[in-house]
């Protein structure tokens, strides 16, 4: 399991908060953007790694996600809230095309984009933390851990344990940095959090505007999303103009 988990490392560079964002993915497919997560045959992961608002972003904008989801699992409260998550983590509930990119291509994301809480706990809220949904996700999260903790000579605080429950998070955690786009929102008719939570263009969407690509990805994976002039030079202003900006919350 290692040695597959090594094979498919993605390439990161260092963005100027120090966040390694994945800013090269010419080796991961692009093709049409589904217009529902229902057009293809997906696999779920589910990650925490500090304030969710990021790592919605990153996963987001990334080739082969096809729809991401912020909210709270882990634990064991049942109906837990912002502010009363009980013993539950912040987590990305993802759905993504293992025809187009792998798990062990999301791990690599994981393990490079945390804001805080890799190799210290912070709190149970902000805990690093993988829940997988079957014996592989698991066989490579553990294999993915060594591998990473042997290249930095530290020890990781992050917890890997089986996915049980996702509760999605408030209305105004979907999509958190597309929101702060009225415009956006409006015009592509993104304005319930159901259409926030399942919405493949809304993921997209999401992320690009937070700056989680640089100008010429994001220029290979608009051909795929059929936005109009407007909306297209809206977005490309954005993306511009936040790029290098790191992902934060």
């Amino acid at each position: 399991m290692a040695l597959q988990y090594l094979k498919h490392s993605l390439p990161f560079h260092l963005s100027h908060r120090g966040l390694r964002l994945a800013r090269s993915f010419s080796h991961v497919e692009n093709s049409k953007m589904p217009i529902s997560v229902n057009e293809v045959k997906t696999v779920r992961a589910t990650f925490g790694m500090g304030c969710f608002w990021a790592g919605d972003a990153l996963f987001g904008a990334t080739p082969g996600v096809v729809t991401t989801a912020v909210g709270y699992a882990g634990g064991t409260k049942e109906n837990p809230a912002y502010k009363n998550l009980g013993d539950h983590t912040e987590v990305i509930h993802i759905e993504y095309d293992p025809e187009r990119i792998n798990y062990s291509q999301l791990l690599d994301l994981f393990w490079n984009n945390h804001e805080y809480g890799l190799t210290a706990y912070v709190k149970r809220q902000y805990l690093s933390l993988i829940l997988y949904h079957n014996q592989e996700q698991k066989e490579l999260a553990e294999a993915s851990r060594d591998h990473q903790q042997r290249l930095r000579n530290e020890r990781f605080a992050t917890e890997i344990s089986p996915f049980d429950k996702f509760y999605p998070a408030e209305d105004y955690h979907q999509k958190y940095r597309l929101q702060g786009h009225a415009y956006l929102v409006e015009a592509l008719g993104l304005k319930s959090a159901l259409e926030l939570q399942t919405s493949p263009l809304a993921a997209k969407l999401n992320g690009f505007v937070a700056g989680a690509v640089s100008p010429s990805e994001f220029e290979e994976q608009v051909k795929s999303l059929e936005l109009s002039d407007k909306a297209l030079q809206y977005v490309r202003k954005h993306v511009i103009d936040n790029q290098g900006s790191g992902l934060y919350c």
